[in-house]
Parts: C-alpha cells; sequence; structure tokens
C-alpha cells in the first residue's frame, strides 16, 4: 500500500502541474454575433459619403434653380453654382400666389392631422394589442384592408358630403377625413405588442388605476418612440398631400401644395426658376422638423430593435 501511494504521487503532481499550463495556453476567442463590434473602414465612409451627395444633390439644385433666372437654367451649359436672382425669385413666389396663407394652412393641417392620428391610432392600437374583446382579430383585419383601397375612389362621396356640410374651400374638410390612419392603428399595435408588457398594466390595474390613468402613465410613456416616428410620417404625408386639397380647396385659401400650382397658372410661359424657388420655400419647414426632432426620430425607429 506504501508502494502504490508513493507510485502515484508523482503522477497526480504531474497533472496538477499540467492544468495551469493547459489554462494559461487557451487564447479568448472573438466575440461575434450581436455583441461583436465592427470597424467602419475607409471605404464605408467613402460609400456614405457619395450616397450623401447623391441625396442632397436634388436639394442643392433647387438652391441653385431657385437663385437663377428661367434663361440661365434651361439654356446650357447647366449652371452649377447659386446665382443672385434668389430673393427676386422669392418676392415673385411671395406674390403671385398666397405663399404666406399657405405655410400657415399647411401648418396647421399638417399639425392637427398628426396630432390626432398620433393619439387614435394609439388608442386602438393598445386595443388591439393588448385588451381581449370578441372579434378583435376581425375587426382588425377589417382595418389593414382598408389601407388597400385606392383614395380616388372616396373622393366623390367625400366631396358630396362636404358640400352638403358646407365646408367647402375650409380647412376642416382637409382635416376631418384625415383624422385617423388604418397605418397608424397597425403600427402602434404592432409596437405595443412587444414593447407593453401585460405585468406593468395588471400592476397599474392592481394599484388601482383605472383605465385612463393605465393609458396616461404606462401606455403613453411606453409608446412615445413610437408616436414621435408616426407623428413625423403623418406630418410629412399631410404636408405633401396634393390630391384631396387641390380638390376641396381653392388658391385664395391653400395649403402649400395646391400653392405651388398656382405658380406661373396665368403665364404664356413656365418660369422654372419661380416653380423651383416655391418648391424650396415648401421644403424648409420640413428641413427644419428634422433638424430639430431628428434624434428622436431615428431613436424611435431603432428603438426595440436590438435586444440586450
Amino acid at each position: 500500500m506504501a508502494i502504490s501511494a508513493t507510485s502515484a504521487t508523482p503522477a497526480t503532481s504531474a497533472r496538477a502541474t499540467d492544468r495551469p499550463d493547459r489554462r494559461r495556453k487557451r487564447v479568448k476567442k472573438p466575440a461575434t454575433g450581436a455583441g461583436r463590434q465592427h470597424q467602419a473602414g475607409p471605404v464605408t465612409y467613402v460609400v456614405l459619403a457619395f450616397a450623401a451627395l447623391i441625396s442632397l444633390f436634388p436639394l442643392y439644385w433647387t438652391v441653385v434653380a431657385a437663385s437663377r433666372t428661367d434663361t440661365e437654367i434651361v439654356q446650357p451649359p447647366t449652371p452649377l453654382l447659386p446665382g443672385s436672382h434668389l430673393f427676386h425669385n422669392l418676392n415673385v413666389t411671395w406674390n403671385e400666389v398666397h405663399m404666406g396663407d399657405a405655410l400657415i394652412n399647411s401648418t396647421i393641417v399638417a399639425g392637427c392631422v398628426a396630432l390626432s392620428t398620433v393619439l387614435f391610432s394609439t388608442l386602438a392600437g393598445f386595443a388591439f394589442a393588448k385588451l381581449r374583446f370578441s372579434g378583435r382579430n376581425a375587426l382588425l383585419a377589417v382595418v389593414v384592408a382598408t389601407m388597400t383601397i385606392p383614395p380616388q375612389l372616396s373622393v366623390i362621396p367625400l366631396y358630396q358630403i362636404i358640400t352638403k356640410l358646407g365646408w367647402g374651400d375650409r380647412l376642416q374638410s382637409v382635416i376631418l377625413p384625415s383624422l385617423v390612419a388604418a397605418f397608424g392603428v397597425f403600427f402602434m399595435r404592432q409596437f405595443l405588442l412587444e414593447a407593453l408588457p401585460l405585468e406593468l398594466i395588471e400592476a397599474a390595474r392592481v394599484d388601482g388605476a383605472n383605465s385612463l390613468r393605465v393609458i396616461w402613465h404606462v401606455v403613453f410613456p411606453v409608446a412615445r418612440p413610437a408616436m414621435a416616428v408616426l407623428g413625423m410620417l403623418v406630418f410629412v404625408q399631410s404636408w405633401n398631400d396634393f390630391f384631396w386639397p387641390f380638390i376641396a380647396l381653392s388658391q385664395q385659401n391653400p395649403t402649400v401644395q395646391v400653392a405651388l400650382a398656382g405658380l406661373g397658372a396665368g403665364n404664356h410661359t413656365t418660369d422654372h426658376a419661380v416653380i423651383l424657388t416655391g418648391a424650396l420655400v415648401a421644403t424648409l419647414p420640413l428641413l427644419l422638423v428634422f433638424a430639430v426632432l431628428g434624434k428622436h426620430i431615428v431613436g424611435g425607429i431603432t428603438a426595440g430593435a436590438v435586444k440586450s
């Protein structure tokens, strides 16, 4: 027994001394998957810079055309640098149509439509996502199916309704038909389905909160990123809407797009410089909104995209 114990001691000690060496030789593998951070190379920056230049060139060309005369634009070679006629074209644009009233009207219409769409879509999205009621899936399918109906089909009955109500050439004829959108309901429903835990609602119920307090203190804070994105999308869409405002409104009480349609309408020739000046004026408020809210919009779009 003594001999076997003595002979086993060197082998045991040898294995014990080998284990730390093996541990030292292990090399840590680089992280892969979602936790891995990729470094951007020079090619990435070149591609991004090229894409940014292509995206900004139409806006730059609008500025160049707005600062030139119509003759300078249409005759070769095409100018690529701004000229000295910007203020003259702005004066013509401002006086030829009711551009000041158009900017105010578009701000009112787009703001009211965006606020109402965000509010109603959030409430409806919460109901479809977290409340249990009979016919919920069938009603949601009907709401989504309305997105496939072309808006041109509703023009005639909608025009008859606003005529009977006496809303012709008034802003409510443009605001009220757009108070809620099926896309907004579906968008908020999909966001709240994943972002709002059911346990959070049940905890608020246990604390004695009624439905209004649950919506105000639980649903709205959770849905704030998606509400910002939806509000921005709806605001831009309403600002750029032309078809229905062109039918419901006139040049005496226009939105921006209706006013742009009236530029050069009474002239024998089309002044492209003045039209592009009007387009530049109509684009500047949207650029201002993106500059102020761009960080919140990007954060709202990416919210919930990456799980920790």
